[in-house]
């Protein structure tokens, strides 16, 4: 079956929300991507570039292992993954506002 197609953001946002409503996985969502602006920020600071790699790492591994292990679905990143990045770094600030469950 081909993957769905989205006009909009909105439009994938709202399905991207469906995938990630197991509690455990949205806090490994939110972990992975807090440790990953971590990594970019002080490679940017410290002029450590190798610590790139790691936050790709780190951002990736922990929405992963949530997806796999909690949601039990494949992550939206292998078929839609620029929606996907933005999906993610909206929940982590819906999520860290408070205007999404932690």
């Amino acid at each position: 079956m081909a993957a769905a197609q989205y006009k909009t953001f909105s439009d994938f946002y709202a399905f991207y929300l469906t995938e990630h409503s197991n509690q455990t996985a949205r806090r490994l969502h939110f972990t992975g991507s807090s440790l990953a602006l971590a990594c970019v920020l002080f490679a940017a600071i410290k002029g450590l570039w190798w610590y790139l790699p790691l936050a790709l790492l780190l951002g990736y591994g922990f929405a992963w292992v949530g997806h796999f292990f909690f949601e039990k679905n494949r992550p939206a990143t292998f078929k839609h993954p620029f929606y996907s990045f933005m999906g993610d770094w909206r929940m982590w600030w819906e999520m860290l506002s408070g205007r999404l469950a932690f």
